[in-house]
């Protein structure tokens, strides 16, 4: 028997799935909010939470990754009656077992609830602590803890991998752990920096030459696949390689085998290739920038890395080590942090990621010299100014609006009142009758048609169990 949480703000919808996983042989708890959701999740260990997305305070996609985070580690199933391609996408990114929308059939509950306790139940038998060598990549947020757990993964396999992310997020440090973590962790890591190749000269530094293969070739020369044999292949921004590049490195990769410029026969090389990139790969395929064939070779396992805005959390453990590390190396006294200037490194955007931030720091020390504490005076210019501006903004966007701009119009007025009664009538009705179709027609004196349409206008949907079209359960 499994613990299983349901967060869903709508109980006609919460008490069916309740049903079918309990039929099923599961203890269930439910919740209607997210805050109640999470709290719930953070006290009890499920394996298995049914997340709802639209929640009366907060986003059920924004609330899975806490809920990815808690100590139990729970598998997500999705559920919702305003599915889309952004939100299956975003949910798969952020850890989701499945994503299912509805109206639900008790056949789409059951099956993707069994095979993720089966994977649960196989995981737990092997598991290991997770220990990596992490040199240089801070934070523990569970987006950070996320992307750690896919490097552990990239590790124990030989699998080419594609690190995606912003400028400044750490690719080249996410690659160097997969490769210190791995069986060639012995062997040199072999970095190619794609964006600064010459063009006239990327197959001779890939692939080396032979004397007098090109004018000004005065002797021979191995290229980096050769120094790579036995080891990793790191090709930093790969969607600067050249379209006419790409197709000779794609045979290499496939073949492990390349042919030196002027050479007469081929050679081998057993290495492992981890790419990374600041560019959309799947839209330079589209525009004819990039071959596919190369894009689905990369792309053996796949690490996004989430920029800095997005994991506020890490900041505060980044600036303190920084920090640290800066005076160290200038021979300084460790300086602190007014609580003002914790809250401004919080507060900004860092569009530059880590890699700004510690430009920031650096910045910051020189101008405190002898002063213990930095303030936010002490920040770069550019950034002082852009929190001023975004301090005004904020006043302005929570400034009460003048009547004419907060009163809505009249007939939106009592369009919101008429749906919000809609809904509440279909809710008892549904409730009252059990959810038994003809009778509901019967009562609001609406035909099949129409009454579908209401369920459907208002999210209201269906659950049915096979055998059960005459009398479904109500469900939203």
């Amino acid at each position: 028997m499994a613990k299983i949480l349901i967060i869903d703000d709508n109980r006609f919808n919460s008490e069916a799935l309740r049903d079918i996983v309990v039929s099923m042989g599961h203890e269930v708890i439910c919740a209607s909010t997210a805050a109640e959701g999470l709290r719930t999740a953070l006290a009890h260990p499920f394996e298995i939470v049914f997340l709802d997305v639209q929640l009366p305070d907060g986003d059920g996609l924004t609330l899975l990754p806490q809920l990815r985070a808690t100590p139990f580690a729970s598998e997500i199933i999705i559920i919702t009656g305003f599915g889309s391609q952004d939100g299956a996408e975003l949910a798969m990114k952020n850890g989701a077992w499945d994503y299912i929308q509805k109206p639900l059939e008790r056949s789409l509950i059951e099956l993707p609830l069994v095979r993720a306790l089966q994977y649960r139940e196989a995981r737990q038998q092997r598991k290991a602590p997770l220990i990596l060598k992490r040199e240089g990549i801070i934070g523990s947020s569970p987006q950070m803890e996320a992307s750690l757990q896919l490097v552990a993964q990239a590790a124990a396999s030989d699998a080419s991998v594609l690190i995606c992310g912003e400028t400044g997020t750490g690719k080249e440090l996410f690659a160097q752990a997969i490769h210190h973590n791995g069986p060639r962790a012995e062997n040199p890591f072999v970095i190619v920096d794609c964006a600064s190749l010459p063009p006239t000269l990327i197959e001779s530094i890939l692939f080396g030459h032979e004397k007098g293969a090109f004018t000004g070739a005065d002797r021979r020369r191995e290229g980096l696949i050769t120094s790579a044999d036995g080891s990793t292949l790191f090709l930093d921004e790969i969607g600067d390689l050249p379209l006419s590049s790409q197709k000779a490195f794609l045979r290499v990769l496939q073949e492990r085998r390349y042919r030196p410029l002027g050479a007469k026969e081929e050679y081998n090389s057993d290495f492992r290739v981890i790419a990374a990139t600041n560019r959309n790969l799947a839209a330079l395929v589209r525009e004819g920038k990039f071959r596919e064939d190369l894009l689905f070779r990369l792309r053996g396992i796949t690490i996004e890395l989430p920029p800095l805005r997005e994991r506020p959390a890490d900041i505060r453990e980044l600036t303190f080590h920084y920090m640290n590390r800066i005076c160290l190396r200038q021979g300084m006294e460790l300086k602190g942090f007014s609580p003002e200037m914790l809250e401004a490194l919080t507060f900004y955007g860092w569009p530059g990621n880590v890699r700004e931030l510690v430009n920031a720091m650096e910045s910051s020390i020189a101008a405190a010299l002898d002063d213990p504490i930095l303030y936010p005076k002490h920040l770069p210019m550019h950034i002082r100014v852009h929190l001023a501006r975004r301090t005004v903004d904020r006043k302005e966007e929570t400034s009460f609006p003048p009547p004419e701009i907060a009163m809505e119009s009249l007939k939106a007025h009592r369009q919101a009142v008429f749906a919000r009664e809609e809904r509440q009538y279909l809710e008892k009705l549904l409730h009252l009758t059990n959810g038994h179709i003809e009778k509901c027609c019967q009562i609001a004196g609406l035909n099949r048609a129409r009454l579908y349409q209401l369920i459907k206008k208002h999210g209201l949907g269906i659950l049915r169990s096979p055998g059960e079209k005459d009398s479904p359960s109500p469900r939203s």
